[in-house]
């Protein structure tokens, strides 16, 4: 199959997790673009509202975060974009694009500069309190929202700009800006009417309390559920993640104890290499139990809570399921589609599921260990498999996987395909919101302009979410003055001992360099609207998983994969036996991320009405043929990808069709002349994938770079399946 063409609706504030327009301080626009005589309301001050103070254009003031003035500082920023775009709303001009849709980019400067600090207590530094905050400021951003949706006369004015011959004459980014904010508003309400109108404005208030109830219970579970352990029961750990543990319990008041937190970077070393399987079963019962132990924190009302509003609001606009209205404007087009491409994969996984399973249950048959192999069981064996079958043991390869280093491979990558230079800020030059945080200033390495800032926030604590992220914090444009960018990535990473080197499994190392995609997305950007940022769900992911193939790259192996303690680089046969291992227990990860990419497709196209999600998980993967060995990776109580908001909902399976993508693309480097680091393959990298941004129709700009669609084929070779 290949990739199909399409274009995408941009939900007005849609997830919290960046700014919704343009941000930051502004200066008069290079472009001649008409000033605006629209009257600005008026402000009061507040830290969290202030314009951004300080070098490289200004920078957040996390230095001054307090609490306290997170709710004024959104509701004062709420009211002052509403009065931003009613102001726009009731011009007597006629629309254009100059006195609409500019000032419609220009508008919510204010509230942009406050979205950061609450993503920042979010997701960071999260705490009860502000978990009070969060719950009470929910319900008020979904009417805002739906305020910006619901104002008719500022959608007639956009639609009749949407509607006019003069569109035809502008600039193909100028149309597509158009067209994104005009879909933006029809598909979200605003061209319903009546009762109907009200009640969807009803159905988002009810879905932001849901959705934030429902995050705050995973992180709960997470929080409450940590495995304290002596030191007669390590057997089997590794000292790095022996270290992490005496650490973590340390940083919780257990000093000379051990705790297993139930977080993933926790979990999977110890589930792979404890010999104490009592306590594995323990550790992944905790894990994959998060927001299913019934109690305070269960989610799985929620969830049935969620779906049925979720049906309920699409079928107000028309959709018979809320699959089809989410899909209409991405890449996939139709749930039909999505599943074509996950459906093609999942027979090939399955069989690769089964052979990897009779190889453990071989060993453990061997063994004498009298056991069938449980999920708790796949990781322990799967580890024992690799090292018989390709004497590559996980352990030996983590000594080379330094975090500094590869961060400084990272930079590396920067340079030959972006001629970026990163450097280090100096010290309290920049506010940061924790002490782990640090900052690195990017620059043109040719003429030394000025780019933006990359923050990194490595490790994990307490009241941060897990998992690993990008966030921008402000993006670049250049209608109304340019406006450098501030991005950072996020990550759970479990600290050592103080002074010692942080040493990493593979797959982190291919995370790390994944979330490094995004900032370098956010870096490389050269559009010219605020709007043009924005993403397309099944394509963004594109763009990051494509630069984990560079952790691969020669370069990267002979310069920074060296032994954290000798220095020496990671020998050429370990190197050989990773690429040898290149689809080891690839039945194992397909089949887990499939699972429940599956599953979210269908409970986005099903009936939710009496829905038990429970139950309605474990018929589905019994109906798909889901191996008992394995468990979803994301189970559909802690699946906060689709629960805890709208980002991912009927679109997990984005991952693969922007996998089809990445295999596709990673093929044409490989057989370039100079390989992953071809110049001219570089620019093209550049020109049509990270610096168009939003500005183009994905399938176009992929075809821009390849000159053809993508083929699933590319994808079926990477992971070693069999290709029809």
């Amino acid at each position: 199959m290949k990739i199909k063409q399409q274009w995408i609706s941009v939900a007005i504030a849609a997830a919290l997790a960046g700014p919704l327009v343009g941000c930051g301080p502004k200066t008069p626009s290079p472009e001649g673009t008409a000033k605006s005589t629209i009257e600005q309301p008026q402000k009061t001050e507040n830290p969290l509202l202030a314009e951004w103070s300080g070098p490289f254009g200004g920078v957040p003031a996390f230095n001054k975060m307090e609490l306290a003035l997170l709710k004024p500082a959104m509701e004062k920023g709420i009211e002052l974009h509403l009065a931003e775009l009613d102001a726009i709303a009731s011009q007597e001009a006629e629309p254009t694009f100059d006195n609409t849709i500019v000032p419609y980019e220009k508008a919510g400067a204010d509230i942009n500069r406050v979205y950061p600090y609450y993503g920042i207590w979010r997701s960071n530094l999260s705490s009860p309190e502000f978990r009070e905050v969060q719950q009470e400021l929910a319900p008020r951003l979904a009417e805002y929202r739906s305020a910006i949706n619901q104002n008719d006369a500022l959608f007639q004015r956009i639609k009749a700009v949407y509607e006019s011959d003069a569109v035809k004459q502008m600039r193909p980014d100028q149309q597509r800006l158009v067209s994104l904010i005009y879909d933006s508003f029809a598909s979200n309400g605003a061209t319903l009417s009546g009762e109907a109108k009200v009640r969807y404005a009803e159905i988002n208030k009810q879905l932001s309390k849901l959705h934030t109830e429902f995050s705050n219970n995973v992180l709960a579970d997470e929080e409450g559920y940590v495995l304290y352990l002596s030191e007669d029961q390590l057997g089997g750990l590794p000292q790095s993640v022996i270290d992490a543990a005496a650490q973590a319990a340390a940083d919780r008041g257990k000093e000379g104890m051990y705790a297993i937190t139930n977080t993933r970077s926790s979990m999977d070393p110890f589930l792979t290499y404890s010999t104490e399987r009592e306590l594995r079963e323990q550790v992944w019962n905790d894990y994959y139990s998060r927001g299913d132990n019934d109690g305070a924190h269960d989610n799985n009302a929620i969830i049935a809570e969620i779906l049925k509003l979720r049906d309920e609001r699409v079928e107000l606009l028309g959709y018979e399921n809320y699959a089809q209205w989410r899909l209409e404007n991405r890449m996939a087009k139709t749930p039909e589609n999505a599943m074509d491409l996950m459906m093609s994969v999942w027979p090939a996984a399955l069989a690769r599921v089964e052979q990897e399973v009779a190889d453990m249950q071989a060993i453990a048959d061997e063994e004498g260990a009298d056991i069938t192999i449980k999920p708790w069981d796949y990781r322990y064996y799967a580890e024992k498999v690799r090292k018989a079958r390709y004497d590559l043991d996980s352990d030996e390869v983590k000594q080379y996987l330094q975090l500094d280093k590869l961060r400084e491979a990272m930079f590396y990558v920067a340079g030959r395909l972006f001629n970026f230079d990163f450097k280090p800020v100096e010290a309290g030059s920049v506010p940061v919101f924790h002490e782990d945080v640090n900052v690195w200033e990017v620059t043109d390495k040719t003429s030394g302009e000025h780019i933006g800032l990359w923050y990194l926030d490595p490790f994990a604590r307490q009241g941060k979410r897990s998992g690993a992220w990008a966030y921008s914090y402000r993006n670049h444009t250049t209608f109304d003055g340019k406006q450098t960018v501030l991005s950072s990535n996020n990550s759970n990473f479990v600290k050592g001992k103080p002074g010692e080197p942080v040493l990493i499994s593979w797959d982190d190392a291919e995370t790390y360099f994944h979330e490094f995609g995004h900032a370098l997305h956010a870096l490389a950007s050269n559009v010219v609207y605020p709007t043009l940022n924005s993403g397309v769900r099944d394509y963004t992911e594109f763009q990051s998983q494509l630069l984990e193939r560079w952790l691969l790259t020669d370069d990267v192996i002979d310069n920074y994969l060296v032994h954290y303690q000798t220095g020496e680089p990671i020998p050429a046969e370990l190197v050989e036996k990773i690429k040898k291992a290149a689809t080891f227990n690839e039945g194992f990860k397909t089949t887990e991320y499939l699972a429940s990419a599956l599953v979210d497709m269908k409970l986005h196209t099903t009936d939710p009405q009496g829905i038990d999600p429970d139950a309605f998980e474990r018929e589905t993967l019994k109906e798909l043929g889901m191996p008992e060995e394995i468990v979803m990776r994301h189970r559909t109580p802690h699946f906060g990808h689709i629960f805890s908001g709208e980002g991912y909902s009927a679109g997990y399976y984005g991952y693969m069709w922007a996998e089809v993508l990445t295999s596709d693309a990673a093929e044409a480097f490989a057989s370039a002349p100079g390989g992953f680091y071809d110049e001219t393959m570089a620019k093209k990298l550049v020109e049509h994938l990270f610096s168009i941004r939003n500005a183009m129709d994905p399938a176009e700009a992929y075809r821009a770079f390849r000159g053809r669609d993508a083929e699933v084929e590319a994808l079926m070779r990477d992971r070693g399946f069999p290709v029809k």
